[in-house]
C-alpha cells in the first residue's frame, strides 16, 4: 500500500513541477518512465535478495529508499535531481515493498486459494492511491508541494525502523506447514531460472505484464492531466483518480475469485475488453468533455485496471512453485515495469508532439489487444486452472 500508492502520487505532482520549472510533459514522464524502469529492474535482484535473506531487510530497506527519496525531492532545483530521487530512491522502494516479495510470502502460505490472497494484497495498490493520491493533492494546495514531499519524507523514514523491529518477521517467512507440503508435492519443486526461460508459460507471462503496462501507464500517468486540460478542476481530477484507484482495488480483490470461479483466460479477456472500452471513453472525452462521461469511465476502467497482476502473479507462483519462485517472478515482474517505463515514456512523448492524448489512446488499445493475445495463443496458459 505504501510503495504503490505513494509512487501513484507523482501523477499530482506532474502539474506544479511544470508550471515551477517549465519542464516539457516528456521529460515529466520521463522521470516517471525512470521510477518505473528501476522498479522492474532491482525485481530480479529484490527477488534474489529475498529468497536468501528473508523480508525483514527487503521491506525495512525500502521503506526507507522511499522516506529519503521524498525528503531529498522536497529540495530539488533540476531536473537530474528528480530523476535520481523519484526516478531511482522511489523506484527501489517500490520494488522493495511492492509484489515480489509480497508474492513469494502468500505463495508460503496459501496453496489452493494462493489467486484469491494474492488478488486481496494486490487490492493494497488501489487503497493506497486512493488514500494517498487525494490526500497529497489537499497537502499541495494547503501548503505546495515542497513542503508536501518533506512531510511524506519525515513520515516515512520515522516508520522505517518500525517496519525492521516492530513485525515478526520469522513467523511470516515461515509460512504454513500444510503449504510447504504442498509445494514439495509439486512437480515445480525444481524449478530454476533457467528452465523458467525456456517455457512459452515465462514469455507469455512477460508478453502479458509487458504490453499491459505499456498500455495503461502511456494513460495512467497523464490521467489527473488529462482531466484537468478536459476543463475538470484539479481537485475533481485527483478525485476521479483516486476513485479509479479504489475500484482497482475492488477489481483486485475480486479478481482471484473470479479466476478461480470461471477461468484465468475467460477473466483476463473480460478484463481487457473493459480497459479498452475505458479507453474509448476517454477518445470520447477529447471530443465532447462531460461530466457524464467522466462518471461512466470511472467505473468502467477502475473495476478492470487491476485484474491482470493478480492473475499473472497467481499463474507464475503456482505454474514455477518451489524455492527459486522470487527469483523466477522477478524477472517477469521487471517486463511489467519496463513496459511501464516505455509506455509513459512514449506516451509523453506524443502528447509533446501531437499536442493531445489521441495519439497515445490509440498506441494504448494497440496494446492493449498484444496483452491478451497469450491466454489465448500460448496452450498450457489457455487452459490453466
Amino acid at each position: 500500500m505504501f510503495g504503490r500508492g505513494l509512487g501513484d502520487t507523482y501523477a499530482v505532482f506532474l502539474l506544479p513541477l511544470e508550471a515551477d520549472f517549465g519542464w516539457t510533459r516528456s521529460e515529466l514522464t520521463s522521470v516517471y518512465s525512470i521510477y518505473l524502469l528501476v522498479n522492474g529492474c532491482t525485481a530480479p535482484l529484490v527477488g534474489l535478495t529475498f529468497d536468501r535473506l528473508g523480508p525483514r531487510w527487503v521491506y525495512g530497506a525500502g521503506m526507507a529508499s522511499l522516506g529519503a527519496a521524498f525528503f531529498l525531492a522536497g529540495g530539488l532545483t533540476a531536473l537530474w535531481q528528480f530523476y535520481l530521487f523519484i526516478g531511482v530512491l522511489v523506484g527501489i522502494g517500490v520494488s522493495m515493498n511492492g509484489m515480489v516479495p509480497a508474492s513469494a510470502l502468500l505463495a508460503r502460505w496459501y496453496s489452493d486459494r494462493l489467486s484469491t490472497a494474492i488478488g486481496i494484497a494486490y487490492s493494497a495498490f488501489g487503497v493506497g492511491t486512493v488514500l494517498f493520491v487525494p490526500l497529497v493533492q489537499f497537502l499541495i494546495g494547503e501548503f505546495d508541494w515542497r513542503t508536501t514531499y518533506r512531510i511524506m519524507g519525515v513520515t516515512l523514514l520515522l516508520l522505517a525502523p518500525l517496519v525492521v523491529f516492530g513485525l515478526r518477521w520469522k513467523t511470516f517467512a515461515a509460512g504454513h506447514p500444510a503449504a510447504r507440503s504442498d509445494a514439495k508435492a509439486k512437480g515445480g519443486e525444481g524449478w530454476t531460472l533457467a528452465a523458467a526461460l525456456r517455457t512459452p508459460v515465462f514469455w507469455g507471462l512477460i508478453q502479458v505484464f509487458a504490453c499491459t503496462a505499456a498500455g495503461m501507464f502511456s494513460i495512467v500517468v497523464q490521467l489527473v492531466a488529462f482531466f484537468v486540460d478536459a476543463g475538470f478542476s484539479p481537485l475533481t481530477a485527483a478525485a476521479a483518480f483516486g476513485l479509479v484507484g479504489l475500484l482497482s482495488a475492488a477489481s483486485v480483490m475480486g479478481s482471484g475469485l473470479a479466476s478461480d470461479r470461471f477461468g484465468y483466460r475467460q477473466t483476463v479477456s473480460v478484463s481487457f475488453a473493459g480497459t479498452a472500452m475505458g479507453m474509448v471513453l476517454l477518445v470520447l472525452l477529447t471530443i465532447h468533455p462531460s461530466a457524464a462521461l467522466l462518471v461512466l469511465f470511472v467505473p468502467v476502467f477502475g473495476l478492470c485496471m487491476g485484474v491482470r497482476g493478480p492473475i499473472v502473479s497467481s499463474v507464475s507462483a503456482r505454474y514455477f512453485a518451489g524455492p527459486r519462485v522470487a527469483t523466477i517472478y522477478g524477472l517477469i515482474y521487471a517486463s511489467n515495469a519496463v513496459g511501464a517505463a516505455l509506455g509513459a515514456f512514449a506516451g509523453g512523448v506524443l502528447h509533446d508532439l501531437t499536442g493531445g492524448y489521441r495519439a497515445g489512446l490509440a498506441m494504448a488499445l494497440a496494446l492493449i489487444a498484444l496483452a491478451a493475445m497469450p491466454f489465448w495463443t500460448v496452450p498450457a496458459l489457455r487452459n490453466f486452472r
